[in-house]
C-alpha cells in the first residue's frame, strides 16, 4: 500500500494535469469558434457558384450542339477502373478517437473498392492522415525522363509512373490544415481536375468528418467526381455519432460556452440560392463551353474547401471534448486518491494511538 507522501505526489501530478487539459479545452473551444466563423463566411461565395452553374444548366443544353459531347470533363461519367481517395485527417492527437475513426473509414471503403477489382489512389491530408495511410499502403513510384525536341534548345520532362500495387498513395498534404489556404487548395485542386481531364483517374471520393454543429456531424465519403448534381452532397457512406458521444459532446460545449445549434442560413445565401432558379431571362456574354471551363474547376475547389473548413472544425471539436473528458477523469482520479490518502493517514494515526496505549499499559 502506499504511504501518504506518495498519494500526495500523485494528486499534485494529477492536478497539473487537470490544469493542462482544462487550457486544451479552453483552446480548442476558441478555435472551433474561429473555425466555424471562418466555415460561414465561406458559405456565400460556394452557393453563389452553384448557383451561377445551376442557372446556366437550366438554360443551356449540356451538351455541345456541334460535337454533341458533355460541355465540360468534369460532367463526363466512366466506368470506375481507377478511383482516387483524398483522407482528411487531423494534424494533431489529442482528440479521441477523430483521427482513428476517419481513417477507419478510408480503409473500409478503400478495402470495398479493392474487391471490385478497381486501382486506387490515395491522397492523405494532414500529418495523422499521411502516417496512418503511409504505413499500410506503398507510395507511388514515379520517373523523370528527358525528351529532346529539334531545333529546340530546352530540355523537356516527361513524368512517367509505374504501378506496382493496386492500392498506391499518389501525394500527401502533411501542411494544408496548418493555415487553410484557398491558393493551396485551388493548385490540389487543379491537379485533380487535371488528371480527372485526361482520363487517369475515373472518379474522385473524399473521407472527412462534415460537422454541423457540435452534436451534429459525422464521418462521411463523398463522391466529388464526376459532378451529377450541382450543390449538393453525393454521399455514399456516413457513420453517425452515437448518444453517448453526442452527451459528451454536449458537456463541453456548454461547459466552454460553444452555441449547440446548427448556424441558421444568412440571407445572402437564400438570395443566392434564388439565382439559380430564378425564372428569368439571363444574357450570358460567354459561350457555355468557356464558362463551363472557367467556372467548374472552382467549383470542385469550393467543395474541397468546404471539407477542409468542416474537418478543421471538427477536429478542434473533437479536441474540445476529449479534454473535457480528460478533465473530469483528473477530478474523478484526485478524489479517489484524496480519499484512499486520508484512510491511510487516518489508518497511520489508529496505529500509533494503539501503540501508545499498548506501551502505557505496559508500564
Amino acid at each position: 500500500m502506499a504511504n501518504v507522501l506518495d498519494l500526495r505526489r500523485r494528486i499534485r501530478s494529477v492536478k497539473n494535469t487537470r490544469q493542462i487539459t482544462k487550457a486544451m479545452k479552453m483552446v480548442s473551444a476558441a478555435k472551433l469558434r474561429r473555425a466555424q466563423e471562418r466555415a460561414l463566411q465561406a458559405r456565400p461565395y460556394a452557393q453563389m457558384i452553384s448557383s451561377v452553374l445551376e442557372s446556366l444548366v437550366r438554360r443551356s443544353d449540356l451538351y455541345s450542339e456541334e460535337t454533341g459531347d458533355v460541355r465540360h470533363p468534369l460532367l463526363v461519367e466512366r466506368e470506375e477502373k481507377n478511383v482516387l481517395v483524398v483522407v482528411i485527417a487531423g494534424d494533431k492527437g489529442f482528440a479521441g478517437a477523430f483521427n482513428s475513426n476517419i481513417t477507419k473509414a478510408a480503409h473500409a471503403f478503400i478495402n470495398g473498392r479493392r474487391s471490385q477489382g478497381q486501382n486506387i489512389d490515395i491522397e492523405p491530408i494532414g500529418r495523422k492522415a499521411r502516417d496512418l495511410i503511409g504505413k499500410r499502403y506503398p507510395a507511388a513510384v514515379y520517373e523523370k525522363k528527358e525528351e529532346h525536341y529539334d531545333n529546340d534548345l530546352a530540355t523537356h520532362y516527361e513524368v512517367i509512373r509505374h504501378r506496382a500495387a493496386q492500392i498506391e498513395v499518389t501525394g500527401d498534404h502533411p501542411t494544408l490544415l496548418n493555415k487553410v489556404d484557398i491558393n493551396d487548395v485551388s493548385c490540389m485542386a487543379h491537379s485533380i481536375v487535371e488528371r480527372y481531364t485526361r482520363a487517369e483517374i475515373d472518379s474522385v471520393y473524399i473521407v472527412y468528418n462534415e460537422f454541423k454543429s457540435v452534436i451534429a456531424q459525422r464521418v462521411v465519403v463523398e463522391k466529388l467526381l464526376p459532378i451529377r448534381k450541382l450543390g449538393s452532397h453525393e454521399i455514399t457512406v456516413a457513420e453517425e455519432m452515437t448518444e453517448e458521444q453526442k452527451e459528451a459532446a454536449a458537456h463541453a460545449a456548454r461547459t466552454s460556452g460553444v452555441s449547440l445549434t446548427v448556424p441558421e442560413e444568412t440571407m445572402v445565401e437564400s438570395e443566392a440560392k434564388k439565382f439559380g432558379t430564378a425564372e428569368v431571362d439571363y444574357i450570358f456574354d460567354q459561350t457555355p463551353e468557356k464558362l463551363f471551363r472557367h467556372l467548374m474547376p472552382k467549383y470542385v475547389t469550393t467543395q474541397i474547401f468546404h471539407a477542409l473548413l468542416e474537418s478543421v472544425a471538427a477536429e478542434h471539436a473533437a479536441r474540445m471534448t476529449a479534454m473535457d473528458s480528460a478533465t473530469n477523469n483528473a477530478g474523478d482520479m484526485i478524489d479517489a486518491l484524496s480519499l484512499e490518502m486520508n484512510r491511510v493517514r487516518q489508518a497511520a494515526i489508529t496505529k500509533e494511538i494503539i501503540e501508545i496505549v499498548s506501551g502505557a499499559a505496559a508500564l
